[in-house]
């Protein structure tokens, strides 16, 4: 998979990227044919004295975008949530693609 990371506001630091990295390839065994492209945005939303962390991804396949974003006090806890998210949303477009060929 090919990940693209941009970091709104501040630098993200390896660990935190090679997590999202790790993370998002293991979604990858849910459609081995597809390449897949990521596009990871991580920003800082400043809710009064409050600093939440917003985790966006956007994964091209053909005929649709798959969207998933979160709000939460860490980026680790907003990535997995997430994640979750996209693998639900690629077990339907799996699905999807199964009926069509069936």
């Amino acid at each position: 998979m090919v990940t693209t990371i941009q970091s709104i506001h501040f630098n993200a630091d390896e660990k935190l990227i090679n997590l999202i990295e790790g993370k998002l390839s293991r979604l990858t065994h849910y459609l081995q044919d597809k390449a897949l492209e990521a596009k990871v945005v991580l920003r800082l939303e400043q809710v009064g004295r409050i600093q939440d962390k917003v985790v966006e991804v956007i994964i091209n396949l053909p005929g649709q975008p798959l969207i998933a974003k979160c709000t939460r006090k860490s980026f680790e806890e907003a990535l997995l949530l997430v994640v979750a998210s996209l693998k639900k949303q690629l077990l339907r477009y799996k699905e999807k693609i199964q009926q069509k060929h069936s």
